[in-house]
């Protein structure tokens, strides 16, 4: 049903080093221009099983910034489903126009519903998830980030034959779906390292539920403070990164992630002649000034 406008591809990346090692960046963010990178991954066969099941209506968590809600609504415009997004923090219902994000998902066709930080905590919840379905009626439900085995099956389709060359594959991580499809797609000789934008080692277990294989590992130490969190050398890294090889970051996710691996590179973490392969998993959307800007 969903399909890319443009086929992603690997772009090198002249990354002065001593060592011999070969980078390179999957450019996933082209695959669309709404629904880019690992959100087109994951819920390409959710769309299809949604359809299916004849749901006409999708429903799904996130917070003010979400590029997962951002993306839930374009595909329901697109491909004809009403959706619903729980959002966390009450205190938008009166100014959700204010923010980028939500106003663009609104005028997308996505309705809200808003909730307070406490009540959010039990999206996973029976009694919850019922409460929801008496108000809107049935649903077909996409979990928060989008991250379901379905979602596990489409990003298992990042890697292809051509990226069987690479040794280290890495990602950003932030509920742990995109990572577990690459993990499950390696090859015996490959390794992948999660970069995640939170704090804290839960992402560990998570991972582990999906995960096929234990060729992987997560390095925790660039996520710059936490989630969102971004500071001026981070900035500075951005405007660098697209100066020099005209790719726009993200500052959540793509931006500490490029920034771990580059600076792993030159504290000599990867062995001689590595090939390295960065994916760019989108999440442009909520990068609403010009890169020169920030």
């Amino acid at each position: 049903m969903i399909q890319p406008q443009q086929a992603s591809f690997n772009q090198k990346i002249d990354f002065p080093n001593d060592l011999g090692i070969e980078l390179y960046i999957k450019r996933e963010d082209v695959l669309h221009s709404e629904i880019s990178g690992n959100k087109f991954r994951k819920l390409k066969y959710n769309l299809e099983e949604a359809k299916h099941l004849a749901f006409t209506k999708l429903l799904t968590f996130g917070g003010a910034f979400s590029n997962h809600i951002a993306a839930v609504a374009a595909a329901g415009r697109d491909y004809g489903f009403n959706t619903i997004g729980v959002i966390r923090g009450e205190e938008l219902a009166l100014k959700y126009q204010e923010t980028p994000t939500l106003n663009k998902a609104f005028h997308d066709g996505m309705q809200f519903e808003f909730t307070t930080r406490t009540q959010y905590r039990d999206k996973t919840n029976p009694e919850f998830l019922k409460s929801l379905k008496e108000k809107f009626g049935g649903f077909y439900l996409i979990p928060e980030g989008g991250t379901n085995e379905l979602a596990i099956k489409g990003c298992e389709e990042i890697l292809t034959k051509n990226d069987q060359i690479f040794d280290f594959i890495c990602c950003s991580v932030g509920t742990g779906g995109t990572i577990s499809g690459i993990i499950n797609s390696l090859q015996p000789h490959q390794k992948a390292l999660g970069f995640p934008a939170l704090k804290g080692d839960f992402l560990f277990d998570e991972i582990r539920k999906y995960a096929k294989n234990d060729r992987w590992n997560l390095i925790t130490d660039y996520h710059f403070g936490g989630y969102a969190k971004i500071n001026e050398q981070l900035k500075q890294f951005m405007r660098y990164f697209y100066e020099k090889y005209l790719i726009t970051l993200d500052p959540v996710y793509t931006s500490k992630l490029t920034f771990g691996v580059t600076d792993l590179i030159s504290k000599g973490y990867f062995k001689p002649h590595s090939k390295i392969l960065i994916i760019h998993t989108g999440g442009l959307q909520g990068l609403q000034s010009n890169i020169a800007e920030l």
